[in-house]
């Protein structure tokens, strides 16, 4: 399993109406592209973005009724993909067993977002259907990929990390600039 970070939501090409979620892996160089609809997409970036709404949602309130009975979600993971249909599975802990229930996965990614829970992908999962993301001419990351693993590191609390990532980033602007 590797670990990736929503990066971006695009219009979809092919379909009206689609969009399309790119995954990127923490530690690697690749995007992984998932078709997805409007409604997902918006519930996505509402949750990406922390946007408060009048009334909760529908991933919010599922979130808030775990919580209330104690319930954590520990990680997602995307398992497999099947038909160009993408399966996910919660990892839901009580402080003592962990249950795991299918999801759709753009459910997954919703309440990962909302719970600041880790998302992972089949590593067979990754290596089928990713695409490898261009990196400067140097070979780093791009500032992009760099400020969504900024945004892992202060979501996970790793300060030290995050200096170092924010390094990079402001080096690579100044020689951008």
């Amino acid at each position: 399993m590797k670990q990736v970070l929503p990066l971006a939501i695009e219009g979809g090409m092919s379909q009206s109406g689609s969009f399309v979620l790119m995954l990127c892996e923490l530690d690697g160089d690749r995007q992984m592209p998932i078709v997805i609809g409007a409604a997902e997409a918006q519930a996505i970036l509402l949750a990406k973005e922390a946007v408060e709404t009048r009334r909760p949602l529908t991933h919010e309130t599922m979130v808030h009724v775990m919580q209330q009975f104690g319930l954590t979600l520990k990680r997602v993971t995307i398992d497999r993909v099947v038909d160009g249909v993408f399966y996910a599975t919660l990892h839901i802990s009580d402080g003592f067993n962990t249950q795991q229930t299918d999801s759709r996965t753009t459910d997954a990614v919703t309440m990962a977002l909302l719970s600041e829970a880790p998302i992972y992908v089949d590593d067979k999962v990754l290596e089928e259907c990713s695409v490898r993301i261009e990196k400067t001419d140097e070979g780093e990351p791009t500032v992009e990929e760099l400020e969504a693993a900024l945004r892992l590191c202060e979501e996970t609390e790793d300060y030290e990390r995050a200096a170092e990532i924010q390094a990079q980033i402001d080096n690579l602007k100044k020689g951008n600039v």
